[in-house]
């Protein structure tokens, strides 16, 4: 039995999802770890190559999901990432996918010194619901949620609805 809920943290680069797993792992009644993805992704080498002009790593889908597998299925696992159809549809249990207005994600990635390139690639992502988009297309509709991430408010709210979620889920798991 899962030791935890698997939660997919989705979202065009800037728009929070970091700081939501990281709260998420002191709030949360059940222990969690977080894994920024993209960061695994580097530590691990698991990409194929370096693209300089994007500033990003060419992942290696198949190297990353044979390193994920063992950790989700013990559950209890945060995977935030600024996608998530890579991700086996049997895996979470909870896709979170995190929206914020254009201009002010436009602000957030110029002040992580983003290629100007960059920032209107994820900026007409966001517009155009990309990531919504795709978690909608990946998995069953009752475990994807959207959730704006602009304020502190905001924050503070989606955490403490992410926290409840994961009371019911582990009320769920015991009734089983």
């Amino acid at each position: 039995m899962a030791q935890g809920p698997v939660i997919v943290l989705t979202g065009t680069p800037g728009t929070g999802k970091s700081t939501h797993a990281e709260l998420l792992v002191n709030e949360s009644p059940l222990p969690l770890r977080a894994i920024n993805v993209s960061e695994w992704v580097k530590e691990k080498g698991l990409y194929e190559k370096y693209d300089e002009e994007w500033q990003s790593y060419t992942v290696d889908e198949d190297r990353l999901l044979d390193e994920l597998e063992p950790i989700v299925a013990e559950g209890g696992i945060i995977l935030d990432w600024h996608s998530c159809e890579v991700f086996p549809e049997r895996w979470p249990d909870l896709v979170v996918v995190l929206r914020c207005d254009h201009s002010k994600l436009w602000e957030r990635l110029e002040k992580r010194g983003y290629p100007l390139k960059k920032i209107q690639e994820n900026n007409e992502a966001e517009i155009m619901q990309v990531v919504l988009e795709e978690a909608r297309s990946s998995y069953p509709s009752q475990i994807v949620i959207e959730l704006q991430s602009e304020t502190m408010e905001h924050l503070e709210t989606n955490v403490a609805r992410i926290v409840e979620w994961i009371k019911q889920w582990s009320a769920n798991q015991e009734d089983s």
